[in-house]
Formats: structure tokens, sequence, C-alpha cells
């Protein structure tokens, strides 16, 4: 059976890596200044944070329609005999949701995912699947293993300030945080698809310092890991987190470095670093 794979621009994949492997990819939207924008096409981070800074509302986001889905869907069952779509978090997004609704008009041909993820969290899977499937796993077997991973990987990241999280009312649990941060620096994860609180450091240093300790902990006894790493803004801080990543010991492959796309930078802010890791 030829499987198609379509995910949504959360994903953050490079747009040359995509190019490369044939993903479809739908977009999310942007809402800045009263201008719609597609995610990762028409607009970037630096131009969102710019306008802000100047004075803009703060950005607001966008699923894609049902009809945005069905159109690919289409396209890809054109040349393939299922699609199998991964997406951005239901609690975070309701991105899902309007692939679901278009999934309907192709009964049996489109399974759809809900990562639970957010980021290079849905990319990662993105990349599993794409992986397996080349080695000419069956969909089951493929589904099976983007269930491991949803259930078993590891995400630690950290923002400059939680004002974007707050004002897209994507903050869950890290709301304990507000208030109270007093140059502290927040260390948060992605829990059942909702951002978290998983602890708090004063200063950049500690910060790395508290999501290391936290990936030692969930990395003890496995062989082999993949590590993504995303940043958005300076890349300065991402960079420190990855080198000592990289030279803590641990079994730990870079799968890849990525810039956050439009949307999710619209809700993290400029200075966010962090990474997911799955173990094979």
């Amino acid at each position: 059976m030829r499987i198609a794979l379509v995910t949504d621009s959360t994903s953050d994949l490079p747009q040359d890596l995509r190019g490369r492997l044939g993903l479809r990819v739908v977009p999310l939207y942007v809402n800045l200044g009263g201008a719609i924008y597609r995610d990762w096409e028409e607009i970037t981070p630096t131009e969102i944070f710019q306008k802000v800074r100047e004075g803009a509302a703060f950005p607001t986001t966008s699923q894609p329609s049902p009809e945005d889905f069905a159109r690919v869907y289409r396209e890809a069952l054109e040349e393939a005999d299922h699609v199998l779509s991964l997406h951005i978090s239901g609690k975070l997004s309701g991105t899902v949701q309007s692939a679901e609704l278009a999934a309907q008009e192709f009964p049996g041909r489109v399974t759809v995912v809900d990562t639970q993820a957010a980021s290079l969290g849905v990319g990662m899977m993105v990349l599993r699947a794409k992986e397996l499937l080349e080695e000419g796993q069956s969909l089951e077997a493929v589904l099976a293993e983007l269930e491991r991973l949803r259930r078993d990987h590891f995400v630690r990241f950290s923002v400059a300030t939680l004002e974007f999280l707050k004002r897209g009312g994507r903050i869950g649990g890290a709301q304990a945080f507000l208030g109270t941060l007093l140059n502290l620096k927040p260390v948060l994860t992605l829990k059942e698809g909702r951002v978290e609180a998983a602890g708090r450091a004063r200063g950049e240093r500690k910060a790395r310092e508290e999501i290391l300790k936290a990936f030692r902990a969930w990395a003890e006894g496995r062989k082999r890991i993949r590590a993504y790493f995303l940043y958005s803004g300076d890349e300065d801080a991402v960079a420190a987190l990855r080198q000592e990543v990289l030279a803590s010991g641990l079994p730990v492959e870079e799968a890849l470095v990525s810039e956050l796309g439009a949307v999710i930078a619209s809700h993290t802010g400029p200075g966010t670093y962090g990474f997911y890791a799955y173990s094979l």
C-alpha cells in the first residue's frame, strides 16, 4: 500500500527538508495587524517580534479549514492509496479537528493522528513515520511506533517571557509562574498535550542545568537517543544547550536543529529554546 504523509506547519520542519522528503504540509495562519499570513510561507518570527516591539498588538493564530485539508488529501490520494496525517496537539489547536472533518470525505483512506506534541515533537514523529514507511513497514506498525513515541519521549524548553503564552491562552499548568518569576527562568514541558511547568531556575545557565538534569533522568538505561533542538530568535541559547547535551556522555544523536515557525513563535515569543528526544 502506498502511503502519503501529511502534516501541518507547526511541525516546524525546514522547508528544504520537507521538499527533499516529499512531505505535504498544510499551513496554519497568523493574524498580525489585521492581515492574515500563512505560517512558514508569508511571515517569519523575526517580523512578528519586530512589529510587536514597534507597538503592534500581539499576534493571534488560527487553524487550517477542513477544506484546506481536503484539498491536500485529494491531491495526495491521486498518487497514494492512503494518507497518514500527523498534527499538533488538539489541546493547543483545533487543527486536528479540521483534519478529522476533512478525512470524513475519504472513508477508510485517511488516518489522522493527534501527536499531543508541538513543533519538532510533531516533526520528529513525521520523520520517524517517513523512515519506517521507506523501510516498507505497514501502516499498523507505523501507528504502533507513533503511539510509543507519543507515550515515551522527552521535551523541555524555556522561554524568555511567559507573556506570549499567557496572551495566547496556551499556558496550562505553567500559570503558577505568573507574578512570581522575578528573574526566574521557567522550564516548561508538554504533558498530555498541554504546556505545563517543569521547574524554574535563576538565569540561563541554571535553566540549562535543570533541563540537562531532567534529560539524564529520562535517558537512564537507553541505548540510542535522537534529539531535535528548537529555538526562536537568538540561536545562542540553544547552541549552548545543544553542546551540553551532545557532550553529556549519553548516547545522543543530533537529528535536527530548527527555528520555530511563525505560529509556534507567536505563542512562545523570542528567546525560546529547548529540545525533544526519543529513544530507539
